[in-house]
């Protein structure tokens, strides 16, 4: 290689050594976005994802992740009936990502804890004491709703967007879970009281209604007796209960049962 060769392999790798230390490129990644720094003062200029250019020696890049992120939180908060609540919440949220500089200007980096954990605090207070402890737990859903929506009106004045609010543990004291167990132990006894009440009086209208059906039968049979006399029913049920057999001795002057040797007999059979 002659001098000139030297000399421009020479001058390559000192620029590409100079390009290094200028490091004019910056590359933001999926789920990024860089806040452009002008000598340290946030500009208006936000970096999108891909290949972007700075000014060397005058712009610096912050880089936000403005993907969906994580925030959980254990907090204690008094019901409207004066029990004490703690709350377990799992926030889902993202830094809007045409506000990173905004974000990054009024609050810097420290947002989970400078403005994410104390908003829901107090969101969890303000819902929580609008309602009673035993209503926290049957309207579940409804405070999940109102601790959403204080948080979404309460981030987004700080450029952080609510994916989601989910209720994952409510804890109560011990006083207000033995209270609990009592009362659902009395309510399944009043249960099963009930249903003892309802079968006792059922059973008691069914007996009625035997006897009812048992009267009316008699009744039946008392009008049929009165209407074909009351001698006839009474062989006829003595024959029913008959076996067939005569008696192995008969009193002098007695008629074989059932018959009656004083009935004429019927002239008109041949």
């Amino acid at each position: 290689m002659n001098i000139k060769g030297m000399v421009w392999l020479v001058i390559g790798v000192v620029l590409f050594i100079l390009f290094l230390l200028l490091n004019p490129i910056v590359l933001i990644s999926a789920g990024e976005r860089g806040v452009v720094l002008n000598l340290g003062a946030v500009s208006d200029t936000i970096m999108n994802e891909g290949l972007n250019f700075r000014t060397p020696f005058i712009q610096s890049v912050k880089k936000f992740d403005v993907k969906i992120q994580k925030d959980e939180l254990e907090t204690g908060a008094a019901s409207k009936d004066l029990q004490e609540v703690k709350t377990t919440i799992a926030l889902n949220f993202h830094i809007m990502p045409d506000m990173v500089n905004k974000l990054y200007q009024n609050i810097g980096v420290n947002f989970k804890t400078r403005i994410i954990d104390p908003a829901i605090q107090e969101a969890v207070k303000a819902a929580t004491a609008k309602f009673t402890a035993e209503e926290a737990i049957t309207k579940r859903q409804a405070v999940r709703e109102e601790i959403k929506t204080l948080l979404t009106e309460r981030l987004k004045r700080e450029y952080i967007a609510v994916d989601e609010v989910s209720i994952t543990d409510f804890d109560f004291s011990n006083e207000f879970n033995k209270a609990i167990e009592l009362k659902v132990t009395a309510e399944q006894q009043a249960l099963k009281a009930k249903n003892d009440l309802e079968r006792v009086k059922m059973e008691a209208e069914q007996r009625i209604a035997q006897a009812k059906a048992e009267a009316e039968a008699i009744r039946i049979q008392a009008e049929s007796i009165s209407k074909q006399g009351g001698q006839s029913y009474v062989q006829l049920k003595a024959i029913e209960k008959w076996n067939g057999i005569l008696p192995i001795q008969m009193i002098p002057n007695a008629t074989v049962p059932f018959l009656d040797l004083n009935q004429k007999p019927d002239t008109n059979q041949r």
